[in-house]
């Protein structure tokens, strides 16, 4: 019997693989042992597999790469970086991005510590109950950390699935029922065999099947893909637009953000709101960012990092 995931409904049977996805398995875990990255944190520790999870999302591979061999050098184990000051975590953390991951992943630390022995857990339900580790974090560290059969479905895996399998050019703006349950299907029975596979998928949509441009002239599984084979048909629903970023209150933040983390001493609102064009909205970004627990307010009007 093919093993179920903890979110697989009981009353649903699970289905064994097609011959197509079996094949879809079978070719892409080719693909992965010739053209695999050397990401160091696929050879690291569960707490630098879980560091690198944090990094990443909504974050490109190359602008990650740079930043955790400096972070897992000051903060190789969790107890280090529970240890840390928050504005110490926020300086290094710099212009990653979506700060408040930086944030979460220190009080993820500080729960390791004080919860689990200082080691990163494996059961879903305690990965859960980390700020910031939702569905796909947790499958992931179980994944790639411990090498256990997990369900991976980040955007990269659920377009191939799409595109290979359904002839669809992308996956549906949220995951269904059905499309957990048919990747329960899909997703191999062994754990070792079930890790690798949720890495090679991930890998072959961040390097080959694309969101745009696919490089489907080198594309091992190009004579099987059902998307091809329909002639690469557009969806039929209006793509949804990212929100521009330049002006942007995200941007208002990042601005006030990193003025506090170039400078040791705290800064007056003022201070804080020159250099961008709309006060108003840096005044806004500054108060949004003390909510957040990002900024600490102090006496006599003065803001900085957190202490």
């Amino acid at each position: 019997m093919r093993p179920r995931t903890p979110w697989h409904d009981p009353c649903v049977p699970v289905e064994p693989p097609s011959a197509a996805e079996e094949a879809l398995v079978g070719q892409l875990l080719a693909w992965f042992d010739v053209h695999e990255r050397p990401l160091p944190w696929r050879s690291s520790t569960p707490w630098g597999v879980l560091v690198s999870e944090f990094m990443l999302q909504q974050t490109p591979v190359d602008r990650v790469l740079p930043m955790w061999p400096d972070w897992m050098a000051r903060w190789p184990q969790p107890h280090e970086l529970a240890a840390a000051p928050l504005a110490d975590v926020l300086r290094a953390w710099g212009r990653l991005g979506y700060p408040r991951r930086a944030k979460r992943l220190h009080e993820s630390a500080r729960i390791i510590v004080r919860d689990h022995g200082g080691q990163v857990p494996a059961d879903r339900a305690a990965l859960l109950a980390l700020p910031g580790v939702g569905d796909y974090t947790a499958a992931a560290i179980q994944a790639f950390a411990y090498g256990r059969r997990s369900i991976v479905m980040d955007t990269n895996v659920r377009r191939v699935i799409a595109r290979t399998l359904d002839g669809r050019a992308s996956a549906l703006p949220h995951i269904t029922a059905g499309e957990r349950a048919r990747a329960d299907d899909l997703w191999p029975a062994t754990d070792a065999r079930s890790a690798r596979w949720s890495a090679a998928v991930m890998e072959f949509g961040a390097l080959v099947c694309t969101a745009r441009r696919p490089a489907c002239d080198g594309c091992p599984v190009i004579g099987s893909c059902t998307w091809t084979t329909l002639g690469q048909p557009d969806d039929d629903r209006t793509p949804r637009r990212q929100p521009e970023y330049v002006g942007s209150d995200r941007q208002a933040r990042g601005h006030v953000l990193g003025r506090l983390r170039d400078h040791r001493t705290t800064l007056t609102r003022k201070a804080l709101e020159s250099g961008w064009p709309d006060p108003a909205q840096a005044s806004r970004a500054l108060d949004s960012l003390v909510e957040d627990g990002l900024v600490q307010a102090h006496a006599r009007g003065r803001y900085g990092l957190p202490a």
